[in-house]
């Protein structure tokens, strides 16, 4: 019964890239926060000692958010969606299933490289194939396509590549000691890989999911918006990598205006009818709130000198608008690729909300400086509200990933 038992399991687990890769990411939300809580409690809750790791702890952590956590969402979710965006056959498995297999093996060697640094310098040319065979499948998603219009998802295989190079230049460094090379990861981590994906998909995304649900709803999806973000963002990255923060605002002060426009014309007030639709309504918003973040950051750099409100601005962007959103996608992809009902319960839904007070209270604690060493400090506090809103969701949701679909269909 084993024998017969095993590979039922896998061909179910296996039947669909955002099963494996979904499961990577929700595996890698506890164990990239835990880490990272087993450094705070040391450096910020003075409960022992911190651990003497081999690279600086938050390039560490930098290093596990963007491209060892987000990763496995955005693989699951392109290979799920954009072929159906342009019209084109599946992702075979022979291309979705090593790339998940390398991904996973990078990341635990990145892990184990933390306690065995000699194991890091494998845990790179790992990720890159899987990566590289996973912009293979798209490029091939890509070019098979017969719909016309293919620039949203001409966007995220770019922005997959730039995350690529990411990948690399934060090897290079490892290998050479060379800080370009992981200034270069750092930037173009967020601005020119996570954040022109995360602000196509919504653009793409966030007005359909309205239109579906929504009475009497105008689908306003104007190109022109995307491509200034999109400028926007690619900017922002060159200014920060050149040191130029005081002149961010020349860029982020448009960002902003433009995502809280979208947010307003898009229905965010109405979208509350509707849950599963209202936590991408309030991901989004966190892009506008993050951009005004920002600018009001480089103003007070260009006029006094100082930045008064540390890494808020980041972590708004990062845990509010990456976070929510992945949360919130990740979720209705799962409900609907299993043949569920797209419905946040109330279980999910507070689960949602207490998510929003896991940012908040994130940007709360970086806006003052000089925290005292105790259990409680806002740090960790914020780090064990994370790991238990994903710890919840994923004794919710991964177990879905390795049973068939409730209604019988194939995927």
């Amino acid at each position: 019964m084993k024998l017969t038992a095993m590979p039922t399991f896998w061909k179910t687990f296996t039947a669909a890239p955002h099963r494996i890769m979904f499961l990577g990411g929700a595996v890698q939300s506890l164990l990239t926060m835990a880490w990272w809580m087993l450094d705070l409690a040391g450096r910020y809750g003075g409960l022992y000692t911190p651990p003497a790791w081999p690279l600086p702890p938050a390039w560490i952590h930098a290093f596990l958010m963007i491209y060892g956590f987000f990763p496995f969402f955005i693989f699951g979710f392109t290979m799920t969606a954009m072929r159906h965006w342009v019209n084109s056959p599946l992702v075979p498995s022979r291309l979705y299933l090593p790339a998940f297999l390398l991904l996973a093996s990078g990341n635990v060697l990145f892990y184990a490289g933390l306690w065995f640094p000699w194991l890091l310098n494998l845990s790179f040319p790992v990720t890159l194939i899987g990566w590289g065979i996973g912009v293979y499948a798209l490029v091939r998603v890509l070019r098979a396509g017969t719909d016309p219009d293919k620039r949203h998802s001409t966007v995220l295989v770019a922005a997959l590549l730039l995350g690529w190079l990411g990948v690399m230049g934060y090897w290079l460094w490892l290998l050479s000691g060379a800080t370009l090379f992981i200034a270069y990861a750092r930037h173009a981590g967020i601005w020119w890989f996570l954040l022109p994906i995360f602000g196509t998909v919504s653009h793409r995304m966030i007005p359909y999911f309205s239109g579906t649900v929504l009475d009497n709803y105008r689908l306003f999806r104007p190109y022109w918006i995307l491509w200034v973000l999109l400028a926007c963002m690619g900017v922002h990255g060159a200014l920060e990598s050149m040191g130029l923060h005081a002149w961010l605002w020349l860029v982020d002060l448009p960002m902003a205006v433009l995502a809280l426009y979208l947010s307003g014309v898009w229905g965010l007030v109405r979208s509350f009818k509707i849950g599963l639709l209202a936590v991408l309504h309030l991901g989004f918003l966190w892009l506008g709130i993050a951009a005004l973040l920002y600018t009001l950051q480089s103003i007070s750099l260009f006029i006094t000198g100082v930045a008064n409100l540390g890494l808020a601005p980041l972590h708004a962007l990062t845990l509010g608008y990456f976070g929510t959103v992945a949360l919130g996608m990740v979720t209705r992809v799962t409900l609907g690729h299993s043949g569920r009902a797209l419905v946040a319960d109330s279980l999910t839904w507070r689960l949602f909300l207490g998510f929003q007070a896991v940012v908040l209270l994130r940007v709360i604690a970086d806006c003052r400086i000089g925290w005292p060493l105790a259990p409680w400090h806002p740090y960790l506090l914020a780090g064990g509200a994370w790991l238990i809103c994903f710890g919840i969701w994923f004794t919710r949701y991964a177990p879905i990933y390795w049973r068939p679909r409730v209604d019988g269909n194939p995927g």
